[in-house]
């Protein structure tokens, strides 16, 4: 009994050692219910390491959705199909399984303001974190001022690197930029730098053809689109605003 004490012992701390927090949790829940049940070595042994990684799948999902700093938390179950006059569900529903993300492509949301461009980019994303992936959600403004202020910083190099390390980054709200030729050129370097090596998801209430509003001339635009459009899903979304809408429901 002493020698089996002093096992149970060594092998806790051996568990706490090598970091294997859920096995070191279960540990003895999962002896008993193998002595009960006469479960073999490798089925045991099999049942601790699936313990260890659905755990360690569990917190790298709840560290990528934190490190993502998505403004809200939203999944595509929640979000009302039949509202929106337009919008191709069965496409949505594909993006969702991630297979844009394995081919390189990206998406593009694109419509009036309060339909649900930003809900179903965040779903996604974290359909993405949940698969083990490395995800940032950023407003356009804010992540062009990130890259400008990084210049007086002497930093541009590093958060360039930084940001090719994402596996998925959206671009929310980028019908709002209104850029200088710097920014522009920061902007373009970025979309280049992704380019057929990872994936983005843009969200947008300008049509294609107004994009020269965000950006110094028609020529720069094309440039950024033709870069950001190839390999590409454009999802169109038409209606009346889902906020509006519920506003005047209240009032």
């Amino acid at each position: 009994m002493k020698d089996e004490t002093n096992i149970n012992t060594n092998i806790k701390r051996l568990l706490k050692q090598f970091r294997l927090p859920d096995i070191y949790d279960r540990y003895d829940e999962e002896v008993n219910y193998a002595i009960e049940n006469k479960i073999g070595y490798r089925e045991f042994l099999y049942k601790l390491l699936a313990l260890e990684e659905q755990g360690k799948m569990e917190r790298l999902k709840m560290r990528n959705i934190k490190n993502a700093c998505f403004d809200a938390y939203k999944t595509i179950e929640d979000f009302h199909f039949n509202f929106p006059k337009h919008i191709n569900q069965t496409k949505v529903i594909d993006l969702a399984t991630l297979s844009f993300m394995e081919k390189k492509e990206n998406v593009v949301f694109i419509g009036p303001p309060g339909l649900g461009k930003s809900h179903l980019s965040i779903a996604i994303g974290i359909k993405a974190c949940e698969k083990g992936k490395s995800v940032r959600f950023v407003n356009a403004i804010e992540l062009v001022d990130e890259l400008y202020n990084a210049i007086d910083s002497g930093n541009l190099k590093q958060k360039f690197k930084k940001l090719s390390k994402i596996d998925l980054l959206i671009i929310d709200d980028i019908g709002y930029l209104k850029m200088d030729k710097e920014k522009e050129s920061l902007f373009f370097q970025l979309i280049r730098q992704r380019y057929e090596k990872s994936s983005l998801i843009v969200t947008t209430n300008l049509p294609f053809e107004r994009w020269d509003e965000i950006f110094t001339s028609e020529l720069a635009a094309t440039a950024v689109l033709d870069r950001l459009l190839h390999h590409s899903h454009v999802i169109s979304i038409t209606g009346d605003s889902h906020r509006v809408n519920r506003y005047l429901q209240e009032e």
